[in-house]
């Protein structure tokens, strides 16, 4: 990577500068930070641990769950260790990495999500297809897939982003080396280097995005024919808990990455990404896992077992069906 960069370190701002703001944010975001490593290994040790629980469903919960516990500490520790010893400075090279880091990561749950939408389709919607569909195989492919797109993805916006050249400011108006908040402190012309941002992360967020609203729209064409109140209102309870996670993450990456890093107000940044970087991974275990009744159910009941019917309802958590309702 070549640049002509005479900047070695970045100081980052973090959350506040206010010293009575800084050991109640960080006690609160440590908490977050434990809620989010626990709850999400928990999930995967859980799905790893049940051989009931391998499932193309579980196959991908697992796998958001690690990428969650990934992204959230490539950014959680260099806030906490600013917040309780004012440690803000960064080395040029831990800068890359953590935006490297963050990047990929945030790029495969966005890939990922996508893929988890498309498994509730054929589960809903093709039940009687659907062990033929999601086949091992065809799980394993579309992961690696997810994993493969972040990391390409991330590899031209970190690229992109350090080939500039940084011979001015070094001070970072983020709590962690973000692209926007980085590219911004360039003294070179970043004209190019932003509609490549702007574009690529446009292509990356509204394909996945659009996957994930067709594959839903058929979900809930397929729900509105349940004659079922039961699992009408089931179904309808769990899309809408998924839509509001979904909705949360992508709604600050677009606001974060769709308009050029000149164009940013680094407050408002800093403010919207504690929820995709801290809140979020949080979250997703309550949303996509530890609600639903088929986890549950290992927990308090060993013996239990996975059934196809199970998945066929299954919309983010189980839907009950009665036998006659239409799928």
């Amino acid at each position: 990577m070549e640049n002509g960069t005479e900047v070695t370190e970045f100081i980052l701002l973090g959350l506040t500068n206010a010293p009575e703001l800084q050991v109640p944010l960080f006690i609160i975001i440590s908490l977050i930070y434990f809620i989010n490593v626990i709850g999400n290994l928990g999930m995967i040790v859980l799905i790893l641990w049940d051989s009931r629980l391998h499932t193309p469903m579980y196959c991908f919960l697992a796998n958001l769950s690690l990428v969650d516990v990934f992204y959230s500490s490539a950014v959680t520790p260099t806030v906490l260790a600013g917040l309780l010893v004012g440690s803000k400075v960064v080395s040029y090279n831990a800068c890359v990495a953590q935006m490297f880091l963050f990047a990929a990561f945030v790029t495969t749950e966005d890939f990922l999500l996508a893929a988890m939408a498309y498994d509730r389709y054929a589960a809903v919607c093709k039940p009687l297809h659907y062990t033929t569909t999601m086949t091992p195989t065809v799980c394993i492919c579309l992961t690696m897939a997810c994993y493969a797109g972040g990391f390409v993805n991330s590899s031209i916006h970190t690229g992109d982003t350090f080939k500039l050249s940084f011979c001015g400011s070094n001070v970072v108006h983020h709590f962690f080396c973000d692209v926007p908040a980085v590219m911004v402190l360039s003294c070179s012309d970043r004209h190019i280097s932003e509609m490549v941002l702007v574009y690529g992360a446009s292509f990356v967020i509204c394909s996945a995005l659009l996957l994930i609203l067709i594959s839903y729209t058929f979900i809930f064409i397929t729900i509105f024919k349940m004659r079922s109140a039961a699992g009408y209102q089931k179904a309808m309870s769990t899309c809408v808990s998924h839509f509001t996670a979904v909705s949360i993450f992508y709604g600050t990456l677009i606001f974060m990455y769709l308009q050029p890093s000149s164009s940013h107000s680094m407050d408002t940044d800093k403010t919207v990404s504690v929820f995709y970087t801290m809140v979020i991974p949080m979250l997703n275990p309550v949303v996509y896992s530890l609600r639903n009744k088929e986890v549950i159910s290992r927990e308090t009941s060993p013996e239990s077992s996975v059934s196809p019917q199970c998945l066929a309802n299954s919309c983010a958590l189980p839907v009950e069906v009665n036998p006659g309702d239409p799928l």
